[in-house]
């Protein structure tokens, strides 16, 4: 554990859950005690990004990434100096990005593709975990949620995670599977996996609450 602050690594492919895992533990933590590290936020912009032999953007490399930046970033939370940075939109033009502002805490939850594919990045984490579902499920949610969230349409989108996703999940976030030290199964709910983590993290971070679930 760093000094004053506890890093977890929060991995996982596209639609896995990683954002409700993420969502889940904050809802058990007190005000304050734990910030939230989206890699979402370090893209380069667009015309940085890398062209597929097709001419379509691919957003889903690591070099698409401010990755260093990332680490940067994290080494000035655990060392209490807040970050700002600007948020990123997913290029959606109608839409003015705000400034994400970023307050140490005892708890640093660091959400991210390839956080775990970074050796700087991979390295400072106390906590690694790995979220997981089916590729059905996955691109399922991807689907729902690029047309909700981003205004991507069904054939745009199946054809990033074909030709893109899921290419860059075998060949940079796969491979760091069994480096991790818990795997959430999200199919349907992580309940259990969320009781071990936060019995864990209660015991390691004194503002995490455990908790009693109630099963359905």
């Amino acid at each position: 554990m760093h000094a004053g602050a506890y890093l977890v690594a929060v991995a996982g492919g596209s639609g896995s859950g990683k954002t409700s895992l993420v969502r889940a533990i904050r809802e058990r933590c007190e005000p304050g005690s734990v910030c939230h590290v989206s890699q979402d936020d370090y893209y380069l912009p667009k015309e940085m990004q890398a062209v597929d032999p097709n001419g379509r953007v691919n957003f889903d490399l690591p070099t698409g990434l401010d990755l260093d930046g990332l680490a940067s970033d994290l080494t000035d939370l655990v060392a209490g100096e807040p970050v700002r940075r600007k948020e990123y939109t997913f290029n959606q033009c109608d839409r003015e990005p705000s400034w994400v502002h970023l307050e140490p805490a005892p708890l640093i939850l660091v959400e991210g593709l390839f956080i775990l594919h970074h050796p700087r990045l991979r390295e400072l984490f106390d906590l690694r975990i790995y979220v997981e579902a089916s590729e059905e499920t996955q691109l399922e949610r991807r689907l729902k949620r690029d047309a909700s969230e981003r205004c991507y349409g069904e054939a745009d989108v199946r054809y990033q995670w074909e030709h893109h996703v899921m290419p860059a999940y075998r060949q940079y976030l796969e491979p760091y599977r069994d480096l991790c030290d818990l795997h959430v199964m999200n199919e349907h709910r992580f309940d259990n996996a969320l009781q071990v983590l936060a019995d864990h993290l209660s015991k390691v971070v004194e503002h995490v609450r455990p908790i009693t679930l109630q099963l359905a």
